[in-house]
């Protein structure tokens, strides 16, 4: 038995009905996941997921913060139940949603409805009235995650600071022009995205808070690589109706700043030689899509339509 069994184990025997269960008992497959050990496990009588948190996410991930956004959530009906948490260590346990594809970007470009379903699906949440712990701070998370990766002398790509100190007139013009808080996800991956067929659930709170609505739509627009057909289709199923000029180009902006804020995060994880991937070639291809975006013709455009 390895160590990643008895973690799950371990906290499987904090469920209700399981004080007994043995390994021989459960069937354990893991799942994705970039920084978290991910299981599902099934049993007699009910499938579940344990999720394990990765080593060194306690330097920038609140996890009673989570705890609470997470029940929250599927209070909201987007996420699935959480049945057993440990917020002093972050171990989690959900209902397992089957049979449900997790999503790539390859199948949110090629299963049909799949991003209005995802639009749909943040309507839900950010329309649900409910309130998250945690104020999701752009410009504040990136200052935090820059002073962690001062405390581990980590290297940055040419021109970082240069980039961020070009992002000053988005900060100007998005605290200009406010937009009612709602909670959010905030890093809407596509494989964070489980689809029915006929609705899209939404699973990992680790990075939610109240915040714009719109950063959930255009950060999931980059994730997924959308096309703008794509993204008018999730669009129009979030606010069902075409967006203003206004919603666009905050949608737009977004997607620059979440490039910008998840090219910090990357590097964290290449400093703590996080093996999942390659993270400093995932941190320099973000940060280059960043520079793209905020130096395209239309970009000043989509700034100034905020204010409209």
């Amino acid at each position: 038995m390895d160590d990643n069994t008895n973690a799950v184990m371990t906290a499987l025997r904090n469920l209700e009905g399981y004080g007994d269960v043995r390994a021989d008992q459960v069937t354990m497959t893991r799942l994705g996941g970039l920084t978290n050990l991910v299981y599902r496990v099934e049993t007699k009588s009910k499938k579940l997921i344990v999720r394990i948190p990765g080593k060194g996410t306690e330097a920038y991930i609140d996890r009673t913060v989570e705890d609470h956004n997470a029940r929250t959530a599927a209070r909201a009906g987007v996420s699935p139940d959480v049945l057993w948490s440990d917020p002093a260590t972050g171990v989690m346990i959900t209902r397992c949603l089957d049979p449900v594809t997790t999503m790539t970007p390859a199948l949110f470009a090629s299963t049909p409805g799949a991003p209005g379903r995802a639009g749909a699906a943040l309507a839900q949440l950010h329309g649900s009235g409910e309130a998250f712990e945690f104020r999701f701070e752009l410009f504040a998370m990136i200052d935090e995650y820059l002073g962690v990766l001062a405390d581990k002398s980590a290297t940055l790509p040419d021109g970082y600071h240069d980039v961020v100190a070009a992002a000053d007139p988005v900060r100007a013009a998005l605290a200009a022009n406010p937009a009612p808080l709602a909670p959010c996800h905030n890093d809407p991956l596509c494989e964070n995205f489980l689809d029915t067929g006929e609705k899209m659930w939404i699973v990992d709170w680790e990075y939610s808070g109240m915040n714009d609505p719109l950063w959930d739509l255009g950060d999931l627009s980059v994730e997924g690589g959308f096309t703008p057909e794509m993204e008018r289709e999730m669009l129009t199923a979030y606010f069902r109706r075409p967006p203003t000029p206004a919603e666009q180009g905050r949608v737009v902006i977004y997607k620059a700043m979440c490039d910008l804020l998840w090219t910090l995060w990357g590097l964290i994880q290449h400093a703590d030689a996080n093996p999942a991937e390659d993270f400093w070639a995932y941190s320099i291809e973000r940060f280059a899509r960043c520079k793209a975006l905020m130096q395209a013709e239309d970009f000043q455009a989509h700034l100034e339509a905020l204010g409209n």
